[in-house]
């Protein structure tokens, strides 16, 4: 049994694989359909295009998959496909490719360039995608060729790369395996309450954004996902060594947070991971759910939880760690920072700071914990460990109003932290 399993297996796989190699043989007559997608490169998308020739075909591409609801193939090439912005991935397309996540960067043997399924973009008035509902983006590299790897004065501002459609608004949108190089902003849904975005999935993405923001969702009102995410300054290390310590600091002074979330409903992070940003994650007035299984490096404000009502404004926060050592003054440097109202559940979240070479940073933070406002708002803390912060508590308490109860935690003398703050 097990060994006719196996054959069966095998051949499924062999099936499959030969279906995937034959999208490269497909006939450059559109009237001939790939079995899992039609090759971008049979509408004209070539590595040899222009970027304005590229764009323009690409849409085609996609306005003959839309009403078919077909899935376009970025056929693999040795050159990147140069490709202009303003494309619309409208409603049924998937936009696929070949890699995982490739976070230290796929390399050509003789040119500082990634290869495979790659969108090499220069254009600065547009977003390179917006995406429309039922759509999908995966197994790509975007890749900013004009973007310093070194010298921060020179980074470009460019739009996002991928962005909501700020007309339609878009729901059930899966971004998967997605690498990018250079991205001023990788993936951003502010959507409006007049267009919003639902039942948003961000998963295995990597890259460094040089605005500081990775992804951005707003009004969010079905679960958005962002899952298994990591930025990075060294992501492109394969390709040209990484971003040096003058593009870390300059995307430090911009104070901004790598993941922001508002006006959602019942958001989940799991498993996120961000070095050099100023802020870690922003959790808007107007936004619940869980966060866990993170780790915020060398940022100045790692979670920043805010709460304009006492209903559904609760976040849950767990199995975490946060090194929050740079960006700003001491005084300024705070792990995690509560304010207005709702609730905050705090379990086995570290933190600690020291010295670290790749940015400028001052080694330590000023506390574990700031809590500000004159509003009613409960915290608890659980088996948390604090640690490498300079004032005489873990906890600045700036709010009279504020429940906080600690327990089972450890201060940064090693000692039991088991408190509880009462309203005045």
């Amino acid at each position: 049994m097990s060994g006719t399993f196996f054959c069966r297996v095998t051949q499924i796989l062999v099936v499959t694989s030969t279906l995937w190699i034959n999208l490269s043989s497909v006939s450059a007559e559109p009237q001939q359909v790939a079995l899992l997608g039609r090759s971008i490169r049979t509408f004209g998308v070539l590595p040899e295009n222009s970027a304005a020739e590229n764009g323009k075909n690409l849409q085609a591409a996609i306005d003959w998959a839309a009403p078919r609801g077909a899935a376009l193939f970025v056929e693999p090439t040795e050159n990147p496909y140069r490709v202009s912005g303003g494309v619309v991935l409208k409603q049924n397309v998937s936009l696929i490719g070949v890699h995982g996540p490739v976070g230290r960067g796929t390399r050509h043997p003789q040119k500082q360039q990634p290869v495979g399924s790659v969108f090499a973009i220069e254009d600065e008035s547009a977003p390179f995608l917006t995406v429309e509902s039922a759509t999908q983006v995966r197994g790509i590299q975007f890749w900013y060729p004009r973007q310093p790897v070194s010298d921060g004065s020179l980074i470009i501002e460019y739009p996002p790369t991928i962005q909501v459609s700020k007309t339609k608004g878009a729901q059930g949108v899966t971004l998967s395996c997605l690498t990018f190089f250079g991205e001023y902003m990788a993936m951003d849904f502010a959507a409006s309450r007049e267009h919003i975005c639902e039942q948003i999935l961000m998963e295995h993405c990597y890259g460094y954004p040089l605005s500081g923001t990775f992804i951005r969702i707003d009004y969010c009102f079905d679960i958005p996902r962002i899952l298994h995410c990591h930025v990075n300054p060294a992501n492109r290390r394969f390709i040209d060594g990484g971003h040096g310590r003058g593009v870390i600091d300059a995307v430090m002074t911009k104070k901004s947070f790598c993941y922001e979330i508002d006006h959602t409903d019942n958001a989940q992070l799991i498993d996120v991971f961000t070095f050099g940003t100023w802020g870690g994650i922003s959790l808007g007035a107007a936004s619940y759910g869980q966060l866990t299984n993170f780790n915020l490096d060398c940022v100045c404000v790692g979670i920043h939880k805010k709460g304009d009502s006492e209903f559904n404004r609760n976040w849950q926060i767990s199995q975490g760690s946060i090194i929050a050592n740079a960006g700003a003054p001491l005084e300024d440097i705070h792990p995690l920072i509560i304010e207005g109202r709702g609730h905050t559940a705090l379990t086995n979240v570290e933190c600690f700071s020291g010295g670290n070479g790749a940015l400028t940073n001052v080694g330590q933070s000023q506390d574990f914990l700031l809590v500000r406002g004159n509003e009613v708002l409960t915290i608890s803390l659980i088996g948390c460990r604090m640690r490498n912060y300079a004032a005489d508590e873990p906890i600045t308490l700036q709010n009279p109003r504020a429940l906080i109860q600690a327990y089972a935690c450890v201060d940064k003398h090693q000692q039991p932290y088991n408190k509880t703050h009462l309203p005045k």
